[in-house]
């Protein structure tokens, strides 16, 4: 009897797993035609001790307005859809990189019937790579859209650990790093808006 259960709770389990945190009828997500909010985003890299293999760029969105998503099946919580889309980060001298987003590249619709989805900016990241390590530094919403820079500290010692695939998102403070704040080197990430 008790492995009968468990194998229909198993089978349940299965059944209803893609529902499982994630809403059951995932969204077509469209691309807004006409995009406005344009911003040049600045990578600064300072004091690295050797050069990266490759430096990409994301930025996630999210829906803000949770009312819009209906309820999971399992869970019974909404979890507003998301989208990460990349970003081409090119060389612009001294260690500088530069790409664009657009804060409203995707289109704000009526996804599930439950009124207009309004999909917003929750960052933007460069991604620094050495080998399987990828130095992390986000750029949040607020200090992206207010034009603030922020910026993230590294141990040189992670740079020259690079024998299992990690993500290291570094610290906001470098005197975190104690004794090693000077063997650090730092990613700055900055926005400015550009109008048309």
């Amino acid at each position: 009897m008790k492995r009968r259960l468990a194998l229909t709770v198993a089978t349940l389990f299965a059944i209803h797993s893609p529902a499982y945190g994630a809403s059951m009828t995932q969204p077509d997500i469209k691309l807004n035609p006409h995009p406005r909010m344009r911003y040049e985003i600045t990578v600064k890299v300072e004091g690295a001790p050797g050069p990266f293999d490759r430096i990409e760029g994301v930025v996630d969105y999210r829906v803000a307005n949770e009312a819009c998503v209906p309820l999971t099946p399992v869970t019974g919580a909404t979890v507003p859809p998301e989208k990460r889309v990349p970003i081409k980060l090119t060389p612009a001298g001294d260690n500088v990189y530069k790409g664009e987003i657009f804060a409203d590249l995707l289109q704000d619709e009526d996804y599930f019937g439950k009124g207009v989805c309004h999909w917003s900016v929750v960052a933007t990241s460069a991604n620094l790579w050495v080998k399987q390590v990828d130095f992390s530094a986000p750029l949040f919403h607020d200090d992206l859209l207010k034009g603030k820079a922020a910026t993230r500290y590294y141990s040189n010692r992670s740079y020259a650990t690079t024998q299992m695939d990690r993500v290291d998102v570094g610290e906001a403070n470098r005197a975190q790093y104690q004794d090693e704040a000077n063997a650090t080197f730092s990613v700055t990430l900055h926005a400015e808006e550009k109008h048309p």
